[in-house]
């Protein structure tokens, strides 16, 4: 008998096929050929010098050193297992995964990530942006979606009100000869990134304003906010969108706010979210203290987070988009 140790490919082929007391299964399961597995279990008995299996008619059994590799290979295979989950447990501690919105994420998220990362310095941030909330067991840690908060299973913490106002470029404004009344903005292209939803808040917002549209004019649609407030920079048209996270085009000037009064405050929120069995996870509590604080005081400095940014409104206004 050889008494060095047998190939690890030959116990991984045996286990299976003592598992499951057949060649055609562990074939499938591994995904080689049924003559494959005999090879290799020919090959174990051979170096062991006994016979693993009893080959009948229409089945298999174990025999006693069959039945005694078995336990031990189990074993060997199940402390392997073991060690490698703690291994890649205590790796995966050290990363957080973040899934948001892709809009939220390029225009609110990324430029204070670094602010946790300088808090958290241990912890490497992994960030998705998507729009699906994705499996917050094993795939991801948190999530930052919008919606109305009630997801099964999960525990959601509102971050800011989902707020939206018209915003459009001062080429187009004067190209139309000035916009004085929210009426104006009806004669424009109405650019839409989630069309469903848009077009219901352009509506709602048009009856706040006490203008009575019979017809709107549709223009392109987007399937994110983010682009559709490029397309309104562009001149496409006019954006309703959340002007938190165009304080940049609407301070320089590219965006202008033509009515900062008129803000609708929708049904939805944006919201941190994670999973029930998880929501005490140190990793997971750090970036909510961390998120929490920074829309905070990101509202302490600029009112709200879904409102208009009192730096950007500094700049051009009403005056400007009426030429």
């Amino acid at each position: 008998m050889d008494k060095r140790l047998p190939p690890l490919n030959a116990l991984r082929t045996f286990e299976s096929a003592a598992r499951h007391l057949s060649f055609t299964k562990a074939a499938d399961e591994l995904a080689v050929t049924q003559a494959a597995v005999s090879y290799q279990i020919r090959q174990l008995e051979e170096h062991i010098g006994r016979e693993l299996f009893r080959r009948l008619t229409r089945k298999l059994e174990l025999t006693p050193a069959g039945i005694e590799l078995q336990a031990a290979v189990e074993d060997a295979f199940d402390r392997i297992r073991a060690t490698m989950h703690k291994l890649t447990d205590a790796a995966e501690d050290k990363v957080l995964s973040v899934t948001t919105l892709p809009t939220f994420a390029s225009h609110w998220l990324v430029p204070r990530l670094g602010h946790f990362q300088l808090r958290r310095p241990d912890l490497a941030v992994r960030l998705d942006s998507s729009v699906g909330l994705g499996d917050l067991n094993h795939q991801f840690d948190v999530a930052i979606r919008s919606g109305l908060g009630q997801w099964p299973g999960m525990v959601a913490e509102r971050l800011v009100e989902y707020r939206l106002t018209p915003v459009i470029s001062p080429i187009l404004a004067d190209r139309m000869g000035g916009i004085r009344h929210p009426s104006d903005l009806a004669r424009l292209p109405l650019l839409d990134y989630n069309h469903i939803e848009d077009i219901r808040y352009w509506h709602q917002w048009f009856a706040m304003a006490d203008v009575a549209v019979d017809g709107m004019r549709s223009g392109p649609q987007y399937d994110m906010q983010a682009i559709t407030g490029q397309a309104a920079v562009m001149g496409q048209g006019v954006a309703l969108v959340c002007p938190a996270f165009f304080a940049a085009d609407i301070a320089s000037g590219r965006l202008l706010v033509p009515f900062p009064d008129l803000v609708l405050v929708t049904d939805r929120s944006y919201w941190l979210v994670c999973s029930q069995r998880r929501v005490d996870e140190p990793k997971i509590k750090a970036f909510r203290d961390w998120i929490l604080s920074e829309v905070s005081a990101c509202e302490g400095q600029c009112g709200s987070l879904g409102g208009i940014l009192n730096v950007a409104l500094a700049g051009p206004r009403l005056a400007a988009v009426g030429g």
